[in-house]
């Protein structure tokens, strides 16, 4: 990948931050992979362009191939499950919220033990006088562990002037709430808000319903006042789009997801930059033009793929067993026969040392017998001398995702999320997930014994 663009924006955005008042996050570097033994899990919840009364329940290792759970996974008794949101409470269950209708004054309450079997617990009436609409309840976790739902709330006779409110439990069962407070700053005739706290600040992320905009503010508090940072396509994402929903990715970047539901499609794109610059927009594999107004939530989970680190091991290719990760002459990596023939210098190149990830411990780094490392270098393996740099260091970073067969791995990238180790034409390379049978088993390889 050409690095100039992209390294430039990274050293300007801190200071154009602070020109334009913005508060700058906290760091992300402390984000990490999960240890040995652990996992990450991201859970989706939505409802479909086929039904808006199902839930369907989604998991992903890496927050980019999602796999069905359940669907329909709950039902409620009677309306809509539209925008489900979901989070996991301090006594273990799983919690939704939900709009009821399209019309109303009610949010939908449902638990859960495992995430796919769904009990049906009340609806919520706003003790607001002439509600007509109550739309795209949103959980929100303050760090101060108080547990609060994002709202959006209309009295008029059609469905404009949306206002943001919030409502917050005032007991552990979750089962009474105070009385609603408007988010000042925000409105009107803003939906769909999402907000993530990071440090002092609140981020809100929110679409103006006039302009089809997703928009961004930032306050000091929950409730404001939130002063709009960002408007019009300042992101690139488009307009039409809706339902934005962000959750931090284990390199310490941040992923919204979103609906752009003129176009019949579900996007996500990623930040690293403290939200000022994102990653051209990328349909979520197997699930755009299906699902709605989606929601994730991360956890660490035990199980995961751990890698022998400080030995030395073989890449096996999955649907070509005698096929094995190689380093060529020129540098480049590919899939070569190799076997009990070949000469020391081809089983030599099928034979790395794996050590922790050089830019996260908890993950990996390939390094073949002449000390160079496994890297991508415009979306292409190769193996390179290390200069110490963070580019480097995450370039040649993987980390370990089940693979397609029992046993076997993939190698997701580091500093692109969503993009696996993987060959094409016998060449590795760094290609985006595609939800396909044949991506999944060219992206997985089993771990042997070295060859030398």
């Amino acid at each position: 990948m050409n690095r100039t663009p992209r390294t430039l924006l990274a050293l300007l955005a801190p200071l154009l931050l602070v020109l334009l008042g913005v508060p700058a996050l906290q760091s992300t570097a402390a984000a990490a992979a999960p240890p040995a033994g652990q996992a990450t899990r991201y859970t989706m919840t939505a409802f479909t362009n086929s039904s808006e009364s199902n839930l369907y329940v989604y998991d992903s290792p890496d927050a980019t191939g999602f796999t069905l759970q359940k669907g329909p996974a709950y039902t409620p008794p009677s309306g809509l499950i539209r925008d489900p949101s979901i989070f996991k409470h301090t006594d273990g269950y799983y919690y939704l919220t939900y709009t009821t209708n399209w019309t109303g004054n009610t949010i939908g309450f449902a638990r859960s033990t495992d995430r796919v079997n769904w009990t049906f617990l009340y609806n919520y009436t706003i003790p607001i006088s002439g509600l007509t609409r109550t739309w795209a309840p949103e959980w929100f976790i303050d760090t101060d562990g108080s547990v609060n739902v994002i709202m959006s709330l209309t009295s008029a006779s059609t469905a404009t002037h949306f206002t943001a409110y919030k409502i917050t439990a005032t007991n552990s069962a979750l089962t009474t709430w105070s009385a609603p407070t408007q988010l000042s700053g925000i409105g009107p005739n803003y939906i769909d808000t999402f907000i993530v706290k990071i440090g002092s600040t609140y981020h809100a992320f929110t679409k103006n319903e006039t302009t089809k905009y997703i928009e961004y503010a930032t306050a000091s508090s929950l409730t404001g006042p939130y002063t709009m940072r960002k408007t019009g396509n300042w992101a690139g994402f488009g307009d039409w789009v809706e339902g934005p929903a962000l959750v931090q990715l284990d390199n310490g970047g941040w992923r919204i997801y979103y609906d752009g539901y003129r176009a019949g499609k579900y996007w996500y794109s990623d930040s690293y930059d403290n939200f000022a610059t994102w990653t051209t927009p990328t349909e979520v594999p197997g699930l755009t033009g299906f699902i709605r107004h989606a929601t994730v939530l991360k956890e660490t989970v035990s199980g995961g793929v751990t890698l022998p680190t400080n030995t030395t091991r073989s890449l096996q290719a999955v649907n070509f067993p005698s096929r094995y990760a190689v380093v060529r002459s020129d540098s480049y990596g590919y899939i070569d026969p190799v076997s009990t023939s070949s000469s020391t210098a081809v089983k030599e190149s099928a034979t790395f040392t794996v050590v922790p990830g050089l830019a996260d411990a908890n993950c990996y780094s390939f390094r073949d017998s002449a000390g160079r490392y496994l890297r991508h270098w415009d979306f292409r393996a190769r193996f390179d001398t290390s200069n110490g740099t963070d580019v480097f260091n995450k370039d040649a970073t993987y980390c370990a995702r089940p693979g397609s067969a029992a046993g076997s791995v993939r190698l997701e990238s580091y500093n692109y999320p969503g993009r696996y180790l993987r060959h094409y034409n016998y060449a590795l390379r760094v290609d985006l997930y595609q939800n396909t049978d044949t991506f999944r088993a060219d992206s997985s390889f089993t771990v042997v014994s070295p060859w030398a």
